[in-house]
């Protein structure tokens, strides 16, 4: 069956066909309210969540389905110690298609490998958010009525931002996409992002500390918040919170048709005065966002029958992942995977998380 656990899952083709599937929810809701009558979604929020919580609840219910779940990992099994394969077949039993959220890197991912049901990766750790791509994706096209050929900033945590590495893993596979990478040396974008994806696409992009320096190029702004939950050092999110603060007097030099998005929610990394701002979509994205809920639900229900993709040259248990946020960490007996990224000089990267490991597959 097909599953929604990174972006790359779904070809550019359907991407788009889940937009016109969306917009067309947006012009005519009255043609979806019984489509999934009869049908319920577990929402398995193993870490806190308002917006991608309720957007998928409110998805479901504007469908005509019903919600099962639970939105605190305190108030599960897992706080007995289940594990998320045996979470997964359980909650198999009871509902027709999941969306999880967990703190560990590459959950959704066993989840869905032991589901007899659709499973949706609503956010595992900082690794991947792929359907807050989905409005995001979703909002530049129509606030610019195209994805291709245009100019992104990404502003903030670059290093821990789940949002940004999946949004510039989407936006790899359009056309003359140029990526502005803003953030202090601390927080800069993961080397797996840039070498699986900038640099294996062919990606242009420029790095910098100033986000005044950049921000006459812009089309589209994503702007992110210091993530307090992604640091194990409280003293260095507090040197770090306030970065990077987007006023009014910023965006002085900015383009008049610049769009600007946040995956929310926010801190103080946007003044509240920006809000007025036509140039501002991050609550577009909000309504954007349920809407490609809705569609992506819809599609994943329909196609139950579809065979899911299965891995290919991948190396099982002979080299071992030391990221203490993946989900290898805390599984029972979960196989440690990796995928090789360069064979020859033994380069190999966790199928969970895409930590990297350079022993040979022979150690």
């Amino acid at each position: 069956m097909r599953n929604l656990i990174d972006i790359v899952d779904f070809s550019v083709a359907e991407l788009k066909e889940l937009m016109d599937v969306a917009c067309d929810i947006d012009m005519r809701p009255e043609n979806y309210r019984e489509r999934c009558k009869g049908k319920k979604l577990a929402t398995l929020f193993f870490e806190p969540s308002t917006r991608t919580r309720l957007s998928f609840e409110a998805a479901m219910l504007e469908l005509g389905g019903s919600v099962i779940g639970f939105s605190d990992a305190s108030s599960c099994s897992a706080s007995k110690g289940e594990s998320v394969a045996d979470t997964a077949k359980v909650i198999s039993c009871y509902a027709d298609i999941i969306a999880m959220r967990h703190p560990k890197e590459g959950a959704p991912y066993v989840a869905a490998k032991n589901a007899s049901i659709p499973v949706i990766n609503a956010g595992d750790g900082g690794h991947c958010h792929p359907t807050q791509t989905l409005a995001d994706l979703l909002t530049i096209y129509r606030q610019k009525g195209k994805i291709e050929g245009i100019t992104v900033g990404f502003c903030g945590d670059l290093k821990y931002g789940r949002t940004v590495h999946s949004l510039i893993s989407a936006l790899s596979r359009y056309n003359n996409i140029n990526i502005v990478l803003i953030s202090p040396d601390e927080l800069k974008i993961p080397d797996y992002i840039k070498e699986d994806v900038i640099d294996k696409n062919a990606m242009t992009y420029t790095e910098t500390k100033s986000l005044e320096d950049a921000m006459p190029s812009l089309d589209v702004l994503y702007m992110t918040r210091i993530q307090r939950e992604r640091f194990d050092d409280a003293n260095e999110y507090e040197r770090l919170k306030g970065s990077y603060i987007l006023t009014p007097e910023k965006l002085q030099n900015a383009k008049a048709e610049l769009s600007i998005l946040h995956p929310l929610p926010r801190v103080n990394e946007i003044s509240v005065a920006v809000d007025q701002d036509e140039r501002a979509c991050y609550f577009k994205q909000v309504l954007n966002g349920k809407l490609m809920r809705m569609a992506l639900i819809l599609k994943l229900l329909s196609e139950t029958d579809i065979e899911e993709k299965r891995e290919a040259d991948v190396v099982k248990n002979k080299i071992r992942c030391s990221n203490p946020r993946c989900i290898v960490s805390v599984e029972q007996e979960l196989e440690h995977i990796f995928k090789p990224v360069d064979k020859a000089n033994g380069i190999y990267r966790c199928v969970y998380c895409e930590s990297q490991s350079i022993e040979k597959e022979n150690n």
